[in-house]
């Protein structure tokens, strides 16, 4: 099971991720992607398009 962590540093806040996987990320108020489901990546089938999509490299899957 792929568990999505993003790297606060890293993240630009783009909103690629939230656009490619909105029930996993999602863009808060802080300006920076947030994990809505850390236990739903198999389910929702685009974590990994998600990190590779991701322009500073903010998002691993462990």
């Amino acid at each position: 099971m792929a568990t999505p962590k993003v790297d606060a540093d890293l993240c630009t806040g783009c909103g690629i991720c939230e656009d490619i996987c909105p029930d996993i990320f999602e863009i808060g108020d802080d300006g920076i992607s947030h994990i809505l489901d850390a236990n739903g990546c198999d389910d929702a089938g685009c974590c990994d398009e998600a990190a590779d999509e991701c322009p500073e490299g903010a998002i691993a899957l462990d």
